[in-house]
């Protein structure tokens, strides 16, 4: 970036994609990516006075329908951990073999780390092909053998030399063809720049530079620095040199942010950082990964052979990070050369990483690339690492990890049930690619699918049967309640996520149940006496029809704790009306005697209560509750010492 004004430039209608160098040291990488681009990617004064690649470079090739950009790594066995830095997000391999030298360590350590990270497809180019007679085609053929068993098996062999031109239009014409059939980079909506450079410049502040994929920057846009989830902005973006307003993935990026200091501060930005969206969750101190130990190791001697033991400290590269952990092997032992092998990597400082990331284990010392790993869980628990639905969640994700409805299965059996915005929102996959894979598995009743909640169906099926079941023991225990309280049926049901209560009661309201007030009951359930107050609810019914407007006083009624409990239901129920604390009336009645006396004011204008008590030929004990009662319901108004009907009725 320069201290200019930013312009916006017209998009151009190719495909981007990175490719990077790899190879043993003097091989040259260097050299033949100038000749490739014109540019020479070694940019250091060290580098140009020992003659050899030490940091990353850069360089970018126009090729008939592609940008590719190019990231030229070290060679030497020094420098391994910034060729990890370079590789961690790339599309193709070009890998360099020297004619006159063959294969090399380095040459063997860079083909392993790429196939860890998973890069399945490239060039190999045979360098300084003009030291050799005639062009050896043993030379070629050796690297053949070299490359069997491996990603790049059957990646096209190339004879280039950069002294004499030879084999560079061959060259592009190879990558042309490999760039033809490998797919686009995606764009699922979770742009990360994982920072290899950054530097300060006058008039414009810290720039940052990375390879982004998996979503687009764009200038203004609010953005986030992980581990440490240090909120920033981005005032200008460039790609490949040039301004842009939007950068897609597959590029090479530089973001401008004025307001974050660069170097190793609390709240800056340095290499190993990676820019991405504020919404894609925050940082963890563990990772679940499934670990591999390439079975190539077998015909080296040398300390990577040995087995990875349970324990161990290591240095872990992700992207353009290098990260110290302990390894952690929950069963199996130590892995061995060609095991693969569930794990857990702890580190001692957060990390940032997504379901599907590939990370490289070297050890402690730097010396030696011990295996490669894939992420299962980027945010895992330390605890229960051994537990029998823990091995089950990793083992499944293990088996399926770039299978989109897998992933949420596991996701929802683990968690049983998720806000579907945050449905693996650290995952390879966009929004709407979970979401139309969440609504097929709805479909299909592996998972239920209940406002903002996608739920695993298995268990909420449990769940709801446990509901059920106490409403109904509530039922068969109390046939003389309403329901079971919600307060109990929310013990009973012991919910993950508090808000789930409400998605709960919901659907069993949809399910034959209803709600009244705060209980729940099925709707085929009638209130009953118990067996046991039976006798004294007859009793109780009898007194009450006896003398229709004239009942007994509740004492009378009800004058020992079962007969008292019997009458609260008549009351509870509907079946009888309490007129005040000391009078109760059945249903019917009350509603006989109302009616009565709605007919008499209607003729009459207005009544007084002595009149209505001779209307109903009942006493003064039970005439002043009932008539008040009925001014609480709206049917009648006191008018001074008459009764008359409200207005409407």
């Amino acid at each position: 970036m320069r201290a200019h004004s930013y312009k916006t430039r017209r998009k151009v209608s190719v495909l981007n994609y990175i490719l990077a160098t790899a190879g043993h040291v003097d091989h040259g990488k260097s050299s033949l990516v100038k000749a490739l681009t014109g540019i020479d990617p070694d940019r250091l004064p060290e580098e140009k006075a020992r003659g050899i690649t030490i940091e990353l470079g850069f360089a970018h090739l126009p090729l008939p329908g592609f940008h590719v950009g190019i990231v030229d790594v070290p060679g030497h066995e020094d420098f391994v951990k910034n060729m990890v830095a370079g590789v961690g997000s790339i599309d193709i391999a070009l890998l360099i073999v020297a004619a006159d030298d063959g294969w090399m360590p380095q040459t063997e350590e860079h083909l392993q780390i790429l196939s860890y990270l998973g890069v399945t497809r490239g060039v190999v180019a045979l360098t300084k092909s003009d030291l050799l007679e005639s062009a050896d085609q043993r030379a070629v053929a050796a690297v053949r053998t070299q490359l069997e068993g491996t990603p790049l098996s059957s990646a096209p062999i190339v004879k280039t030399s950069v002294v004499s031109g030879a084999g560079m239009d061959e060259l592009k014409e190879c990558l042309c063809k490999v760039l033809a059939g490998t797919p686009a980079p995606r764009d699922f909506g979770k742009p990360r720049l994982p920072v290899d450079r950054v530097f300060t410049l006058r008039g414009v502040g810290t720039v940052v530079t990375g390879t982004l994929s998996g979503g687009v920057f764009q200038r203004g846009q609010q953005v986030v620095i992980q581990p440490r989830k240090t909120a920033t902005r981005i005032r200008a973006v460039q790609s490949h040199n040039r301004d842009v307003e939007v950068s897609p993935p597959g590029t090479r990026t530089a973001l401008n942010l004025p307001d974050i200091a660069a170097g190793t501060e609390a709240h800056g930005v340095q290499r190993g950082d990676t820019i991405t969206l504020p919404s894609l969750g925050g940082s963890a101190m563990a990772v679940d990964v499934l670990l591999e130990k390439s079975a190539r190791l077998a015909k080296q001697v040398t300390p990577a052979v040995a087995a990875l033991r349970d324990g161990v400290r290591v240095s872990v590269h992700h992207s353009s990070a290098t990260y110290a952990a302990r390894v952690i092997i929950p069963a199996g032992g130590p892995v061995d050369v060609g095991e693969q092998r569930i794990a857990q990597l702890r580190f001692e400082k957060p990390v940032f990483m997504l379901v599907g990331d590939r990370l490289i284990v070297r050890d402690w010392s730097e010396q030696w690339t011990l295996a490669g790993g894939t992420v299962l869980d980027p945010d895992a628990p330390t605890h229960n690492l051994r537990s029998e639905s823990r091995r089950e969640f990793l083992e499944s994700r293990a088996a399926a990890i770039t299978d989109l409805r897998a992933l949420i299965l596991t996701a929802l059996k683990r968690d049983r049930a998720v806000p579907r915005g945050e449905l693996l929102i650290k995952s390879r996959f966009s929004a709407q690619e979970i979401a139309l894979a969440v609504g097929a598995l709805a479909v299909e009743e592996q998972v239920v699918t209940s406002g903002d909640w996608a739920i695993d169906a298995p268990w909420w099926g449990t769940l709801k049967a446990r509901a059920v079941e106490a409403i109904e023991a509530e039922h068969k225990a109390h046939p003389d309640r309403q329901g079971l309280a919600l307060s109990d049926l929310r013990r009973v049901v012991a919910l993950p996520h508090a808000a789930l209560f409400d998605v709960l009661v919901a659907d069993l309201c949809r399910n034959g149940f209803s709600q009244t007030g705060t209980t729940i009951r099925h709707g085929g359930h009638r209130l009953a006496l118990p067996p046991h107050l039976d006798a004294h609810g007859a009793r109780i019914r009898s007194a009450l029809a006896a003398k229709p407007f004239e009942p007994p006083t509740r004492k009378d009624l009800a004058g020992d704790p079962a007969a008292q409990q019997a009458l609260r239901f008549l009351v509870q129920s509907g079946e009888a009306v309490e007129l005040d604390a000391e009078t109760v009336m059945l249903a019917g009645n009350y509603s006989k005697a109302g009616d009565a006396i709605k007919a008499h004011l209607q003729k009459a204008g207005g009544a007084t209560a002595s009149e209505l008590r001779q209307l109903l030929n009942t006493n003064r004990r039970v005439i002043i509750p009932l008539l008040e009662r009925l001014d609480r319901e709206g049917v009648t108004v006191r008018q001074g010492d008459k009764r008359v009907l409200k207005a409407g009725k």
